[in-house]
This record gives structure tokens, C-alpha cells and sequence, in this order.
């Protein structure tokens, strides 16, 4: 018969073993099921208050834009930007039609602040078409009555105006053998003539002789033979954060007199490195233009050049010009919205020479500016910067990226 302490230890070797099991943990099993189950309430509660992403009043905006100023429809459009040679900003109208399965006819005309014209007709393949092939035919007009010109060199006697009025023709096919290669043949007709310069600048023969500006009030005609190799893997031309471009063209011109045939090659670069998953972007652009041949005779208004909205921002267009130029640029980019806005800390630096032995780094002319670029997905609307050079600060309103 078990005496009274032996009961005493049996209660208390039972009173341990069920305070031990209430210590130990649920079946593994049942406990993650459970946890799932809390999960999968909580998931399908937050689905029924959960809405999908609604862009902002700004983002609706700019991608408005970009469908009627990138890419619009059939119809009327209204076409905002810049004309070359100068123009300064530009208004004007476009009428679109696309027809068939892979071709658009483009109809537009433009007035700048500066009494620039520009018209263009083009039938072309459409926009981001995924085919290997792209093609276009174009003609058109351009009257800029007042083009800057400062002399060739680094130097220069100050500023000068011509008139310049330029009808072309041409046509292009491009072939993507991959999604980042790019070959690119062009054809064109161009008929140049210049003009004494009118604005508030002295005309050019007033400073500069016609003997020290070949083609001067010269009605010269020119057949321009053009091919582009590039590995482009950027988003998109227009506007990107990542990828790069890596491009080599040779233009060769000629006349039918004989007298101002050359040929010019222009390499590039450009390299697009995002940060923290594109907030941040470093961009990279170097470029280098040259006449190949020192013995032929390049029109003035035909020499590479720097100074643009492209170029070195904190000069005139075509402040710099001689037969060979070099550049290099510099953005650090935040990403405001990555929808709709950019703003940007650039640094360029470049310049020109007569000499291709003296394509160096040494006594390049530069800037240094902020910018804001409103953007779609796949293009820049408009182009807002302020740039300064040795002559002061520059306003810069243009649209398509800055390269």
C-alpha cells in the first residue's frame, strides 16, 4: 500500500509534467495553417477596400501632351517647339492621317518669335512600330531670316546675321536587325540659299568678306548621301533613364558644279546609369564631328558647330563653328515624377578647331546649368533650362531630350 509520501512525489512529478506540456508549443502544422488563414483574411479584406492606381491631375496633363504633341491621333494637332537654325520658340498646326496598316502622312507648319517658317510633309512608317523596318519620305521649307554668325573659330568678331532660306528632299529606310542595333541609309536633295541677315544684329558682309564665308549669297545645291551603325539600347530615343547609344555617321555631299563636295563623319556616345532604381540618373554624352578631307570646300553655314539647346547650352546657336568639333556633357538627374517631370544639374564642355590634331581637352569653352524637363513615357514634351557661360546666363525652352 503506497504510503503517504510516495503520493506526494507521484502528485508532484504529475503537476510538473502538466505544467511542462503547457509550455510547449502547438502542433507546427495547425499553428501555420492558422497563420495562413489570418493572412488570407486580412489579404481579401484589404482587396475589398483596395483601388487601383489613379494617376495625379499633373500626370494626367502631361500625358495628355505627349498624345497630342508626341504622338497624336488622326486630325488637327497643335505643334509647339523650336525651329532650327535659331528660330527660337515656334507655334503652329499639323494634320495626321494614318492609312493602311503601316504608313502615316504628317502635314505641318510653323511661325517662330523670331519670323522663322518651317513647313514638312512626310509619309512615314508609324511610331513605335516593333518591325525591323522604318521608313520615311520627306520634303519641306525653312525661311530663317536672321541666323547668328560669329566667324570661325574659338573667337570670333562678334555677332552677325544671314538669311538663310532652305528647301530639301529626302528619304530614309532604317533597318533593326536587333532590338538594339540600328542601320540607317538617307538620300537627300538640298537647295540652299542665303541671304543678307535682317534683327537688330549687323549683316554678315558687313564684318565678315565673302572670301572668308564660302557659299556666301551663293544659291548653292547640294546631294546629301548619309549612313548611321549604332547600338541603341536606350527606352526610347525621346526620353530614357537607362541604356545607351553608340553611333558612327558619314554624310558625303556634292554639288554639280564640283565645288563644295566634302564628306563629314560625326561619332557619339551616350550612356544613360540609373541609381536606386532609377530616382537617380548619371548621363554621359561625348561627341566628335569632323570634315575628312582639309582640301575641300565646306559652306559655312554647312561646318560643325557648337552652341544650341543640344550643344553648348550657355551660348547662341552657332557660336562656335571651324571643320572639326569636339563636346561632352554631364546631367546628374532626379526623378521629380516619373511620369511627368525631371530635373537636372548639367555641365557641358567643348570646341572647335581647324586642326583634327587638336581635337583635345585643352581650352574648351563650358557651361554649367539646371533644367526641368516635362516628359511622357516615351518622349519630352518640353525642355525648360538655364545654362551659364562665359557670357552670362542662357534661357533655354526647347523640346525633345537634351540627347
Amino acid at each position: 500500500m503506497p504510503t503517504k509520501r510516495s503520493l506526494t512525489i507521484k502528485a508532484a512529478r504529475l503537476t510538473c509534467a502538466f505544467a511542462l506540456a503547457s509550455l510547449l508549443p502547438a502542433d507546427p502544422a495547425g499553428a501555420q495553417e492558422t497563420r495562413a488563414e489570418v493572412i488570407a483574411a486580412k489579404q481579401a479584406e484589404k482587396a475589398k477596400t483596395a483601388t487601383p492606381y489613379q494617376p495625379s491631375k499633373f500626370e494626367k496633363i502631361m500625358e495628355r501632351l505627349e498624345a497630342n504633341f508626341a504622338s497624336p491621333p488622326d486630325g488637327f494637332y497643335p505643334m509647339v517647339g523650336t525651329i532650327p537654325q535659331g528660330g527660337g520658340f515656334s507655334a503652329g498646326l499639323g494634320y495626321r492621317n494614318f492609312f493602311g496598316p503601316r504608313a502615316v502622312f504628317d502635314l505641318h507648319g510653323a511661325y517662330s518669335m523670331k519670323n522663322y517658317m518651317q513647313f514638312q510633309a512626310a509619309v512615314r512608317s508609324p511610331w513605335h512600330g516593333r518591325g525591323r523596318l522604318f521608313w520615311e519620305a520627306r520634303a519641306g521649307y525653312l525661311d530663317a531670316p536672321q541666323v547668328g554668325y560669329y566667324g570661325i573659330g574659338m573667337e570670333g568678331e562678334g555677332r552677325t546675321n544671314y538669311g538663310l532660306k532652305l528647301g530639301y528632299g529626302a528619304g530614309l529606310v532604317e533597318f533593326r536587325p536587333t532590338s538594339w542595333t540600328r542601320l540607317n541609309a538617307e538620300v537627300s536633295y538640298e537647295d540652299y540659299e542665303t541671304l543678307t541677315g535682317k534683327g537688330r544684329h549687323p549683316s554678315i558682309e558687313t564684318v565678315y568678306p565673302p572670301v572668308e564665308t564660302p557659299g556666301l549669297f551663293e544659291d548653292i545645291s547640294l546631294a546629301r548621301v548619309q549612313g548611321v551603325a549604332a547600338i541603341d539600347w536606350r527606352t526610347a530615343p525621346g526620353y530614357s533613364r537607362k541604356g545607351g547609344y553608340y553611333g558612327v555617321t558619314i554624310g558625303s555631299f556634292s554639288d554639280a558644279n564640283d565645288i563644295y563636295g566634302f564628306e563629314k563623319l560625326t561619332a557619339e556616345a551616350i550612356q544613360h546609369i540609373p541609381i536606386l532604381r532609377e530616382n537617380w540618373v548619371l548621363s554621359f554624352r561625348g561627341r566628335m564631328e569632323t570634315v575628312l578631307d582639309d582640301g575641300d570646300t565646306v559652306p559655312f553655314f554647312h561646318l560643325p558647330q557648337l552652341g544650341s539647346g543640344r550643344t553648348l547650352r550657355g551660348y547662341q546657336t552657332g557660336r562656335f563653328r571651324d571643320r572639326h568639333s569636339i563636346l561632352t556633357s554631364a546631367e546628374f538627374r532626379w526623378i521629380v515624377n516619373r511620369l511627368a517631370m525631371d530635373m537636372a544639374l548639367f555641365y557641358d564642355a567643348g570646341k572647335v578647331t581647324n586642326r583634327r590634331e587638336d581635337l583635345d581637352f585643352n581650352g574648351l569653352k563650358s557651361d554649367y546649368g539646371i533644367g526641368m524637363r516635362f516628359h511622357g513615357p516615351t518622349s519630352t514634351v518640353l525642355r525648360i533650362e538655364a545654362a551659364r557661360g562665359d557670357q552670362g546666363w542662357r534661357a533655354v525652352f526647347a523640346t525633345g531630350a537634351a540627347w
